[in-house]
């Protein structure tokens, strides 16, 4: 049996994972972003109005809708490492090619990413974000960074410090033992 400490370790875990401040998502009953998201972002004043409970309300991130978890990841993925194949992105998060098919078709369908014969002349067509899915990326990322701030703004300095610390080698660690390294920028931590 487990000690005490990685049970509780496992359970936090867990439960950073479903937590809804960094991502989002649409309640039962509600319309899904598909639904009700416009081929292009809404940006007029009617954006800007009585945003969704799980959206941004700050004015650096008033967005008509926020990208869920999948999205989040796939079109930060392109972003840092570029044109990839629906199977160089499903061995990078260890998924089945079914599914980030599914969820990259969801990008193509909004715009946020397109099909692009491979630049090294492989046969493979490999997928590349836009400039849509970049401004949608960004505007993203703003509001999680705003949610994370409202998150820990009662927590002193070097305690945000510390679990940026920690998070960051224990990213790195799964990485190493995973053999699948997420690319950062040169001189991240």
């Amino acid at each position: 049996m487990p000690d005490r400490r990685l049970e509780r370790l496992e359970r936090e875990l867990m439960l950073v994972a479903r937590c809804s401040v960094l991502t989002p998502r649409e309640r039962k009953g509600q319309a899904t972003e598909a639904q009700d998201a416009p081929a292009q972002p809404n940006t007029g004043p009617a954006a800007l109005k009585e945003p969704h409970p799980d959206r941004c309300t700050d004015e650096p991130c008033a967005v008509p809708t926020r990208l869920d978890r999948s999205g989040y990841l796939l079109l930060s993925r392109l972003d840092a490492e570029g044109a990839m194949s629906i199977g160089q992105l499903a061995d990078a998060f260890q998924l089945d090619v079914s599914t980030v098919n599914r969820q990259t078709g969801a990008l193509l369908r909004a715009g946020l990413v397109e099909r692009i014969p491979d630049p090294d002349g492989g046969l493979a067509r490999k997928l590349r974000i836009t400039p849509q899915g970049a401004d949608r990326m960004a505007s993203e990322r703003t509001c999680r960074q705003t949610d994370l701030s409202r998150l820990l703004e009662s927590w002193p300095s070097d305690e945000v410090a510390r679990l940026e610390d920690v998070l960051t080698r224990f990213n790195r660690e799964v990485e190493r033992q995973e053999g699948r390294v997420w690319p950062r920028e040169p001189g991240e931590a």
